[in-house]
Order: structure tokens, then sequence, then C-alpha cells
């Protein structure tokens, strides 16, 4: 007899050796037909396995979080089934997981295709074999063997990388056996679970895109071929995620940096390495000086460092070794007789800034010492993971460092959270979650005492409840030398970033030996707090480019005025209304063309230039201004001073107060 407590608190008895399908059936056929998979005991299994005599079942249907992973993953291997199909028996599947935190895929699969090529247009012809494969409804089943077992039979099916993969388990994950999944002739190699059958799929699923993959990411290694997609249980949150990404692509940083002329990406100066073009520059600067204004208000001094460093520094920090894989090489020397074994091109700055409070004593009455820098950094990103400003290999954080006592810690950090939040408010980025990364006790790759851990993550435990943010706890996210709370922003289409981060560090202050002098007259260690609210400059930029589709709020847009003029007849008018706005500080672009003014109306909107002014024979004769806004259309004539005063204000407080408002309250936009 099989005992079974269900979710509400029932019991249902059924014979020995019951699955968890079978306990779906004894509670209706509809549910049986639906449900996804089971929880049984807290663990998530196929519907097929089998129960123990007394357990904890709770039925997995659409309507619960955990089914779409399970969906999405049963999508890839249907995937697989179909390539193989359309491309014959020499097509090697590597792995096809499902991704749960990506915007625009929800699956993909890693091919080894031999002589054949796969490309967008072949993912119609894909698409139509994974459907027939829906239509068969073919039973999903695992099959658990031994190591040797498993990699005979992917011998057999001519699958050399998951016989890879195997040899490279543990030999304890080798003893807890393989788990081979099969549905009609294919067969793969998957811990699972999986949907029921095939037809589970439905029709609520897309192939977006294929790109090229090395295998296990490493350029040493054979690119593969890898097809992405997506799948949801209803057509309609497909065709919904469908017109999502239809919005990303218009709202695209790549093609409207290129439109408005931001930034360049040259691959003679390097993959991922950006060069900010005069607008770009603009909506840098302008980023810059109002991030120093909030620090300078909350305490910081500006530092300066240099972008290399000895190498020796770096492995006193923990960068090297520890990141080594994702670093530029090192710069080392032929000469044997050089002084130094090489330098680093600076993966982060904090080694730069410990050197600078070692350079001399300190007492507690000085901290804390908050050092802030504007720092180039280099990190070696793979090739293929290079995208726009998003993922890039030199960017510039947005860095500080803080220094301070124990007891000043908890503060401290509070401070930091807050300065988080007014950026975000201020750039309308208030969709946010707090997430509390965690380090992973059972990995080798944090540096530091359990002891200072355990204290560190206190510390923000304490003071993210203290705030009343609602969090979530991630483990294995935490930095090398310390945990911290991430903020992770949805924009306006749905999409989640990774932004601003404060990190509590108890471990370098003391790898690099650093204290204070106390009350008590002795030295004391420092504890430290890293932070960067934008995280770098150039994937923020990139996500406010996409975020505001290019149309920035006034004080952040390149150009913030076009003087347009109707004819020639008044280009001498419209450059002194230029010099006007250019002496009140206002960045204008005049348009001397002879072309007709809708069509300068039409080029300045396409830039997405938030203000026009338009100069006629009325305005030259009465010295004033036609004024008229992208999106609020014709705004009235005014004196060049009112209109001058009514930008000024807008700016100046960052859109709190704005000309539309206070000049066309009622009328309606064109």
């Amino acid at each position: 007899m099989t005992q079974v407590k269900l979710p509400d608190g029932s019991i249902r008895d059924l014979p020995a050796g019951a699955s968890a399908l079978d306990v779906a059936r004894d509670i209706s056929e509809g549910l049986a037909r639906t449900a996804v998979a089971a929880k049984v005991d807290g663990v998530v299994c196929d519907l097929a396995t089998t129960l123990p005599d007394e357990c904890e079942v709770a039925l997995l249907t659409p309507r619960d979080g955990e089914s779409m992973e399970i969906l999405r993953h049963s999508a890839a291997h249907i995937l697989a089934q179909a390539v193989r199909r359309l491309h014959g028996e020499q097509v090697q599947y590597c792995i096809g997981p499902a991704l749960m935190d990506d915007f625009q895929y929800g699956f993909y699969y890693d091919f080894d295709l031999g002589d054949a090529k796969i490309t967008d247009d072949d993912l119609k012809a894909i698409e139509a074999e994974m459907k027939k494969i829906v239509k068969e409804k073919l039973p999903i089943a695992r099959e658990d063997l031994s190591a040797a077992d498993a990699k005979a039979k992917l011998a057999g099916l001519g699958q050399h990388y998951k016989i890879e993969m195997i040899d490279d388990m543990s030999s304890e994950e080798q003893a807890a056996g393989i788990a081979l999944y099969t549905q009609g002739e294919f067969t793969d190699m998957c811990r699972g679970p999986h949907l029921q059958t095939t037809g589970q799929l439905g029709k609520g699923f897309k192939l977006l895109s294929v790109a090229g993959a090395y295998w296990r990411g490493d350029e040493a290694n054979k690119m593969l071929t890898r097809i992405y997609g997506n799948a949801f249980f209803d057509k309609k949150e497909l065709a919904a995620h469908l017109a999502k990404l239809e919005e990303a692509k218009k709202r695209d940083h790549r093609i409207i940096g290129k439109e408005m002329d931001l930034f360049l990406l040259d691959e003679k100066v390097g993959p991922g390495m950006p060069m900010w073009l005069p607008k770009g520059a603009v909506l840098r600067t302008e980023l810059e000086a109002w991030l120093r204004g909030l620090l300078t208000k909350a305490g910081y001094s500006m530092v300066y460092s240099p972008q290399i460093g000895k190498l020796d520094l770096y492995r006193t920090s923990g960068h090297y070794p520890y990141y080594k894989d994702s670093q530029f090489p090192p710069i080392t020397f032929e000469d044997e007789g050089h002084e130094d074994d090489g330098f680093l091109l600076r993966p982060m700055n904090c080694p730069h800034h410990v050197q600078m409070f070692k350079h001399g004593q300190h007492s507690y009455r000085d901290l804390p010492l908050r050092y802030a820098e504007f720092g180039q950094v280099y990190r070696w990103e793979q090739s293929g993971e290079l995208n726009g400003l998003t993922r890039v290999r030199a960017f510039t954080q947005d860095d500080a460092h803080i220094f301070c006592t124990p007891e000043q810690l908890e503060a401290e950090i509070e401070s930091c959270v807050a300065l988080v939040q007014t950026i975000f408010e201020t750039l309308d980025l208030t969709d946010y979650s707090v997430r509390i990364s965690l380090r992973d006790p059972d990995s080798d790759k944090y540096v530091g005492s359990d002891e200072n851990w355990e204290l560190a993550e206190e510390n923000i435990r304490h003071v993210v409840k203290k705030l009343g943010l609602d969090y979530v706890e991630q483990i294995g996210e935490a930095a090398f030398y310390g945990p911290k709370i991430d903020f992770v922003v949805t924009d306006c289409i749905g999409r989640e970033w990774q932004l601003g981060t404060v990190q509590v560090d108890y471990n370098l202050p003391e790898r690099f030996d650093i204290s204070y002098i106390g009350s008590d007259n002795t030295a004391h260690r420092p504890v430290m707090i890293h932070r960067a609210p934008l995280g770098s400059f150039e994937r923020f930029i990139g996500i406010l480019i996409e975020h505001f589709a290019g149309d920035f709020p006034l004080w952040l847009a390149p150009t913030q005025v076009a003087v347009l003029p109707v004819s020639e007849k008044y280009d001498d008018y419209a450059q002194q209304v230029t010099q006007q706005l250019r002496d009140a500080g206002l960045r204008v672009d005049f348009d001397h063309t002879s072309d007709k003014v809708g069509a300068k109306i039409r080029r300045a909107t396409l830039a997405k230039i938030p203000y026009m002014v338009i100069l006629g024979e009325k305005e030259a004769e009465a010295q004033t201004v036609a004024a008229r806004g992208r999106k609020a259309g014709d705004l009235g004539v005014m004196s060049i001073a009112d209109f001058v005063e009514a930008l000024a204000q807008e700016r100046d407080t960052q859109g709190e107060t704005s000309l539309i408002p206070a000049k066309i309250a009622d009328e309606p936009a064109e």
C-alpha cells in the first residue's frame, strides 16, 4: 500500500508501486491529462516516478511556476529530435537547457551538424517537423542506467559529446547513475523531469534564431550551431511574448545608437571596445556630472587610479587567479632582468582604492572614508557573448569603496541603498526587486573565514529587513570576497536587468592587512563596502536607450532643441536664437538646410529631439519663437526668455516640471 498526503492535507491510499500519475488519475482523469509533473516530498520529478510507501505529493499543472521549465526543456528535446530527423544520424546533439531568466529565449539546443548547415531560413522547416512530433503524442520515458551502460547506448547512437560529459562527471555522480529519456526513435541523456508526452507541448512554441556557440564556451573548441526558441502553455502567451520581442527590436540600443549617432563599435579597434561619439559623450557626461553631484552631497571623494597594475596586486586581492579566465592575459616581459613579473589590465578598481587607504594612517575619527571613481576596467568576455553596450570588454564602472568601522557598517549600507533608489527613481526605473546574493558554502571560489561571511550576510539581511524591502536570497551569486545586495530592474517591456549592487567585504581588508587606530589607541580592521549603482556606464546607457527608446528626458537628451527657420531668409534670426539658447546652457542644433519646414520637423522628430522652435516672418519681427514638442506638438508662440526659462526649469529638475503641462495643459498632442 502507498499512502499519499496531498497539499490540502487529505490522505489517499493507492496500491503498492503506484506512480505520481496514478495519484492524478485517482483524483480525476482530467487532472491526469493536464498534469505536467509532480513534487514528491518536495522534489520535482516525472509523473511516471514510482512513489515510496509514504510520501507527500503535489501535482504540477501549467499554472505552477516549475512547470514552465519542464515545458521548455521538453521543447528542446523535441527540437533536437526534429533536427535529427531532418539532417540524419550525422547530427550530434550537445546541450539543450531551459532558460528561465532570459527575456527573449526560453530554450536552446547546440548541435554538431557535421557537413550540414542550418540558417534562420531553415527554422520554418524544423518548426514544422516539431509540430509533427507534437501531433504524434509520443510518450516520453525515463530509463536509469549505470554510467557504463549509458555510454554504450550513447556510443551506439553516435553521441560522443554526451559520452564526454559522462567522462567529466565525478566518480560520485557516475555512481549515482545516468538517466536517458526516449521519445519515439530519439534518446537523450538528461536529468529531467519532462512532460508525459510530446503532445503536451501543444502549439505555443516558436523557433527564433540560429547562432554559433563554442562547445563548453571555450574558443579553443569546435564551433557548434545553436538554435534558440521559446515555449508557453498557451498560444496567447506566446503571441504576447512575440509582440514584446517586436517592441524590443524597435528599442534595440544598437539600432537606436546608430540612428542617433551615439556610439561606435569598430572591429579594427577591437570587439567589445565601445567608443563614445559626440552625442553619446553628451549623454554619458550628463550622467557623470549628475552622479558626481549626488556623491559630493553624500560625502564621497573622487579619486583617479591607473588602468593597469602589477600582477602581484591582483594576486593579493584574489582577482588573479580567481577570475583568471575572464581577464585579459597578463602583460609579461621577455627580459629576464626585468624587476616585475608582469602587469594586468585591471578587472576591478578595488585593489587600487585599498592601496590609497593604506597610503596614510587613519584614526577611527577619519572613518568612514568614501572613495569614488569612474574607473575603466577590462574583462575578457567570450566573443559570442558580446552584445552592443550591454556586454563589452572595456567599460567604466561607477565604482566606490567605503572604509568604515564595524559599528558604522549598517548605516553606510543603508546610505548606499538610498543612493541606488534615488538614481532609479530619477531615471524612471521604479520597477525593481531586491536580491541578497550569498555564497555557496560547498564551493571553493570564495575567500575568507566562515565567521566573516556569516557576519557580512547577517549585516545585509538586517539592513534589508530594517528598510522593509521585499527580497529573495540567491545562493552562489555572491562576489568571491563577500555577499551583496543586487537590484534587479524590470524595464518598460518586462525585461529584467541586474543593475545596482552593494557588497559587504570583511576579507580584502585582511588580505591587504589594512587597519585604522581605534579609540583604544590600537589597530583595528576596517570593513569595506563595494557599491556601483549603475554597474557600468556602457551597460547602463545601453539599457537606458532601450528603456526610453532613445526618447530621453530633456536633461539627458544629446540635443535638446532644434532651431528650424521656415526659409533661408530667416537664418540670421535663427542664428541669433541658437546663440541665445546656447548661452542659456541648452544643447541646440540649427537646421540651416534649404528643406521645407515640414521635412525639418520630421527630421528633428526622428532624431528624438525633445523641442523645436519654428522661426518665420512673424517670429523674427516679434522676436519670439513658435515652440513645438516632439510628443505634444504645437506649444504656441512665446518669447525667447519664457521658452528658455521653461526648458531650464525642466532640465534642472530632471523633468519634475515640464514645459508641456505649464503651457498646454488642455491641448491635445498632434
